[in-house]
């Protein structure tokens, strides 16, 4: 109608000619303050960072499949690793491994497809306790026929005579069985390496005095070269403790080896040290208390 503008035009007139919107416009959601920071990140930290992730996985997998304290972890589940060349073997027990079934030990347990010749067995630590399976495991080995021996513990809380008296007083070995033991595996800090020697020395010729044969001395073999560097040792026979690899580093002369902490056995439950002696079965016989007087070549070959 002439004079009179529509409502529409009107509207456009007012909004600068522009047609106006039906809806409101989409806002986009400003990033957050760690999206915004990882942005900002330039590419060659993004490189360095992704390096350094597959170094840990390939450290990590070299540890667990390549490296020598990967035998630990294989050894847990059912593979060990046997020194080579040796066919006498023993195992050590303490209250760790519980009530053994000696029976199924004996008829079932083999080590490397061969018999378990040998059981030391933990009597003692320090000068008051006993191992609580002790008396139990020192008889049974002997009823099922294993040449048996007993250690003690050394402790650094108490005199060397205390504890080979302590020993001494616990510990009727007989005629058949190993030289005592002293498992030495701590040195008190404050002491120096003199005295520390002095000690350990104090507790072997005691206790030989008392048995009539000399001690095993039982320990790692780093703590022997960095604590027990002296000649004056080398006359006890030495069971050296020293895992996961294939072959003894010492370069001294050893009677036993401890080679692995993850052996399984039937009548053992859960895991069980592996022990194998350097010589023949006659020269563990041989060994024992007593032995020079009753073990001879013909008892050896009856035995075998």
């Amino acid at each position: 109608m002439p004079g009179k503008q529509s409502n529409h035009t009107i509207k456009r007139s007012q909004t600068g000619g522009k047609r106006s919107r039906l809806t409101s416009p989409i806002r986009r959601k400003k990033p957050g303050f760690f999206l915004r920071l990882l942005r900002r990140i330039p590419r060659w930290a993004w490189w360095i960072g992704g390096l350094s992730i597959v170094s840990v996985y390939i450290v990590f997998f070299y540890y667990l499949l390549v490296s020598p304290y990967s035998f630990r972890w294989r050894a847990l589940y059912g593979e060990v690793n046997y020194p080579e060349g040796y066919d006498i073997h023993g195992i050590d027990v303490s209250h760790y491994q519980g009530d053994i079934d000696w029976e199924v030990l004996r008829n079932q347990g083999t080590i490397d497809d061969c018999p378990i010749r040998f059981v030391m067995i933990k009597a003692t630590e320090g000068s008051t306790k006993i191992d609580e399976n002790f008396e139990e495991n020192f008889f049974q080995a002997r009823e099922f026929g294993f040449t048996r021996g007993a250690y003690h513990y050394f402790s650094k809380h108490s005199s060397a005579a205390e504890q080979a008296r302590f020993f001494i007083q616990t510990v009727n070995l007989e005629k058949g069985d190993l030289p005592p033991v002293l498992d030495v595996e701590q040195k008190p800090e404050r002491q120096s390496k003199e005295d520390f020697k002095r000690s350990v020395l104090e507790w072997l010729q005691l206790v030989e005095k008392h048995y009539g044969v000399k001690p095993i001395l039982y320990t790692y073999y780093k703590f022997k070269m960095e604590n027990l560097d002296d000649s004056v040792f080398d006359q006890y026979p030495y069971w050296i403790a020293h895992y996961y690899v294939d072959s003894v580093e010492y370069q001294g002369q050893w009677k036993f080896w401890q080679h692995t902490d993850a052996g399984t056995l039937p009548g053992i439950k859960g895991h069980v040290d592996f022990n194998i002696y350097n010589g023949s079965y006659y020269d563990l016989r041989q060994l024992t208390i007593g032995s020079q007087e009753t073990i001879g070549v013909d008892a050896y070959r009856d035995e075998d």
